[in-house]
This record gives structure tokens, sequence and C-alpha cells, in this order.
């Protein structure tokens, strides 16, 4: 049996940009991908602290030490510049994996959105 487990938690981030005519995503900088385990294309949840929302979209790799975290398309209405926001990544992950000690990657960001804790 397999169970959709949560990934990956990027915390503490704040949006940079949105970009309302783009076809959607989410830009994140190189860095938090790296930090994640999050690949370019990856499905992701995005949930904004600030009003609520959830969405969910793919990932586009932005430029390292950017601390870009862009919103684009659709999903940029639910998004306002400055909002916090928690990134989640998940995956289907096997008993055994489970019983031999998988866990949760957690990233925490500063408030430039660089890496505070991994």
């Amino acid at each position: 049996m397999f169970r959709c487990m949560c990934r990956c938690k990027v915390k503490g981030g704040k949006v940079t940009d949105k970009n309302i005519y783009y076809e959607g995503s989410i830009t994140l900088d190189r860095n938090i991908l790296e930090a994640s385990g999050i690949l370019p294309g990856e499905m992701v949840y995005v949930l904004n602290i600030n009003n609520g929302a959830r969405v969910s979209t793919y990932t586009i790799e932005g430029e390292k030490n950017s601390g870009v975290i862009c919103l684009n398309g659709p999903s940029a209405r639910y998004f306002e510049k400055g909002d916090e926001v928690i990134i989640l990544s998940v995956s289907f992950v096997n008993e055994n994996e489970l019983k031999q000690g998988w866990k949760l990657r957690i990233v925490e960001l500063d408030a430039n959105n660089r890496i505070k804790i991994t």
C-alpha cells in the first residue's frame, strides 16, 4: 500500500511578485528548489497565510540567490506581494519506506526568502 505523504514543507516565504498574464505556475529561487528537493515542473500546493487561499500549481526554476517567489497565471489572483506562503510537495510512499524512517523535509526561509533552516 502507498500513502500520500507531505514530502516537503517550505515555510516563512513571502511573495515577491505576481504575473497574472502567464500560463500558470510558481517561480521559485533555485536555492529553494534545491534545499527542498522540489524539481522544476513538480506539482505543489501553495497556501496563503494572509487570506487562507490554497492553490495547486507546478514549479518553474527562478534565478539562484534571487529570493523569487512569484505566482503566475490564474493562481496570482489569490496572492499579493508580501503575502506569507507555505509551499507543500507530496509523494506516494510505501509502507516499507515509512518503517525505515521516512520523514518530512522542512525548509524555513528568512524575511528575504533565503534558506534559514533545512
